[in-house]
């Protein structure tokens, strides 16, 4: 199964909760679908919560993450450099 194009679910705009990342059309944030599924929700149940997310959604909301810490990672991962003597 190919990951999910997060880029176009999931939108950061000043005016929707001071700019953190949320389901685009909604004021969902995805940390508090990232907190539901860690809580144990099943996809099921955060889509009986929020019936304007789709398990589309919840898939790219889990790919946004996924890269987030993957460059977080990356950026934050010290570059050792060999002594030489």
């Amino acid at each position: 199964m190919a990951r999910a194009r997060w880029q176009e679910r999931i939108v950061i705009e000043p005016n929707i909760h001071h700019g953190e990342p949320c389901v685009k059309g909604t004021r969902v944030p995805v940390a508090m679908i990232l907190g539901s599924l860690a809580d144990d929700m099943t996809p099921a149940e955060i889509q009986a919560a929020y019936p304007q997310l789709t398990r589309e959604d919840i898939r790219a909301v889990l790919a946004y993450a996924a890269e987030t810490v993957h460059q977080e990672v990356s950026f934050r991962t010290p570059v050792l450099i060999p002594h030489i003597s």
